[in-house]
C-alpha cells in the first residue's frame, strides 16, 4: 500500500503504536494517533509532528469513514465494536507485524507459543548477531518492529516474537523460518475458548510455502498436530528420540537433519548455563532455529554456553540468610508457573496471584506436593486460587494485601535451604503496569530484606 497523503488511524499508543506512527510518517502518511486514555504517554515529537491528529479518551466510531488503514495494537481486541465496523466499510484492519513486516528486507524468524517465547528469542538473537552481524530481536519482546524494520541490512536477520494477539491482525506476514514452541491455556479472557488461541497461533505459518520451514515441539499435542497442518516444511524439536530434528541423545542435544546432511551433538546438556528441564526444551527450539537459517553448529554451541537467564524468567536474585530469591515474573499462566516450580530443586515458599484471565489453576496445586511448602496468593485471584487448593487438599497458604507485604511473609515462612519463588501464573494488570514492573518491584523488596 502507498501510504503518501492517505489517512491512517493508528489505535494504542504504547510501543508498538508509536513506532507504527513514526514509520507511517516517514512515508507521507497522515497519522491519527488514537487511545481511549486522555492523556496517554506520546513523545512530544511525535505530537507535533507535521501530519499528526489526535483522538485522546474515546472510540474512534465518529471518525473512521476519513481513513483509508487502521493499525490495531496489539492489546486491543479485534471484536471491538469500532473495529468491526472499520472491516464492515472496507477500511483494512492491520497490526505493527503486518506493517513492519511489508518494510523489511531482511528475512523474519518468527517465534510464537505460549512459553518460553522470550527466552527463545532471546537466545536466537544472540546466536544470529554472532553469524548473521546486524541480526536483531524485535515485536513482541519490548522492541518495536516498526522502529527498526527499515534498517536491518538484508543479509542479517529479524528475530521476532509474536503473540496470539499480534497474529489476529496479519494479512500477508510470511517469515522466512516459523516456530510454535507450545500451547497450554493462556489469555482465555480474549480468545474465549482453546480451540480459538490455537487458531491465532497457527497463522504464524499460514502464509509460508514448502520452501520456508516451520519449527514445531512434537512433544506438545497442539504444537504436534500442527505438523500436518503446515505448507512449510517441518522441523521439529524432542525430548525423545527420533527419525530426524533436534534431540536429546546421549546427554546431549544433537540435529539429525538428512536436508543439511547433520547428524551431530550441538551441546552436551551439561553445558547449558540455564536451569530446568523447559530450558533444554528452548535450547532445542533455538538450535532448531538458527541451524535451519544457516548458522553454523560451532557458532551455535559457543553462543548457548555464553547465554545468561533472561530478566524475570527464573532469575536468581540473592541469597539471604541461606535462602534463595528467584524473579520469575514473566510466568503469567499456569504451565509457565508449573515449569518454574519444576526447576528448582529446593523446597519452595511460592507467590502467585494476578490479574485474572480466566484459567484453572488445578494442575498448578497438583504440582505442589513435595515442591512447594507454603503457597502464598494475591491479587485479583487470590480467592480463586485458595478454593483451588482447599479442593486439593493443600492447606498451607496464605493471603497477602500487597507483593510487599508477600516478600515479607516469604521471608518469614522460608527456612535454610528453601527457595523464595515469585510465579505468579497470573498477568500482573490488577496491580502493576506489566510483568517487568512487578519483577523489578520484587527484586527491590527482596534487596531490602537484606
Amino acid at each position: 500500500m502507498e501510504y503518501s497523503g492517505k489517512k491512517v488511524l493508528v489505535c494504542g499508543m504504547g510501543l508498538s503504536g508509536a513506532g507504527a506512527a513514526r514509520l507511517l510518517l516517514a512515508h507521507g502518511a497522515r497519522v491519527t494517533l488514537c487511545d481511549l486514555r486522555e492523556e496517554p504517554a506520546v513523545d512530544e515529537d511525535l505530537l507535533e509532528h507535521e501530519g499528526v491528529a489526535t483522538h485522546f479518551g474515546k472510540n474512534p466510531d465518529d471518525i473512521l469513514g476519513e481513513h483509508q488503514l487502521m493499525v490495531l495494537s496489539p492489546g486491543i481486541p479485534t471484536d471491538l465494536p469500532f473495529v468491526e465496523q472499520a472491516r464492515e466499510r472496507g477500511i483494512p484492519v492491520w497490526g505493527e507485524v503486518e506493517l513492519a513486516s511489508r518494510h523489511c528486507k531482511a528475512p523474519i524468524m518468527a517465534v510464537t507459543g505460549t512459553n518460553g517465547k522470550t527466552t527463545v528469542c532471546s537466545l536466537a538473537g544472540q546466536i544470529m548477531a554472532a553469524a548473521f552481524p546486524g541480526s536483531v530481536m524485535a515485536g513482541n519482546i519490548g522492541v518495536s518492529f516498526c522502529g527498526l524494520a527499515e534498517s536491518v541490512p538484508s543479509n542479517a536477520w529479524v528475530v521476532a516474537e509474536v503473540s496470539s494477539f499480534q497474529l489476529e491482525t496479519i494479512h500477508k506476514f510470511k517469515p522466512k523460518i516459523s516456530a510454535v514452541l507450545n500451547m497450554t491455556p493462556d489469555h482465555l479472557n480474549r480468545h474465549k475458548t482453546m480451540e480459538a488461541y490455537v487458531s491465532a497461533k497457527e497463522r504464524i505459518f499460514e502464509n509460508q510455502t514448502e520452501e520456508n520451514i516451520c519449527v514445531l515441539n512434537f512433544d506438545n499435542q497442539h504444537s504436534n498436530d500442527m505438523i500436518a497442518k503446515t505448507p512449510a516444511k517441518p522441523l521439529v524439536f524432542s525430548n525423545n528420540p527420533l527419525e530426524e530434528g533436534v534431540l536429546v541423545r546421549d546427554g546431549g542435544i544433537w540435529i539429525k537433519w538428512s536436508g543439511l546432511g547433520l547428524d551431530e551433538e550441538v551441546i552436551k546438556l551439561a553445558d547449558i548455563p540455564i536451569p530446568g528441564s523447559h530450558n533444554i526444551e528452548n535450547v532445542m527450539a533455538a538450535i532448531a532455529l538458527c541451524a535451519a537459517a544457516g548458522a553454523s553448529l560451532e557458532i551455535i554451541s559457543r553462543e548457548i554456553k555464553k547465554f545468561k537467564a533472561v530478566e524475570h524468567r527464573l532469575e536468581f536474585v540473592k541469597e539471604i540468610d541461606g535462602v534463595g530469591y528467584y524473579n520469575d515474573s514473566k510466568a503469567t499462566n499456569v504451565d509457565s508457573a508449573i515449569k518454574a516450580i519444576v526447576g528448582l530443586s529446593q523446597p519452595i515458599v511460592l507467590i502467585g496471584g494476578g490479574h485474572d484471565k480466566g484459567l484453572d489453576f488445578g494442575d498448578l496445586v497438583k504440582c505442589f506436593p513435595g515442591r512447594v511448602k507454603v503457597f502464598i496468593v494475591l491479587g485479583e485471584t487470590a480467592d480463586a486460587l485458595i478454593e483451588t487448593c482447599r479442593a486439593h487438599n493443600f492447606d498451607n497458604y496464605e493471603r497477602a494485601n500487597t507483593l510487599k507485604d508477600a516478600v515479607n511473609l516469604a521471608s518469614a515462612r522460608a527456612e535454610v535451604g528453601d527457595a523464595v519463588l515469585l510465579s505468579p501464573a497470573c498477568a500482573a494488570f490488577d496491580m502493576f503496569d506489566d510483568f517487568e514492573q512487578r519483577g523489578r518491584v520484587f527484586k527491590q523488596f527482596v534487596r531490602e530484606l537484606g
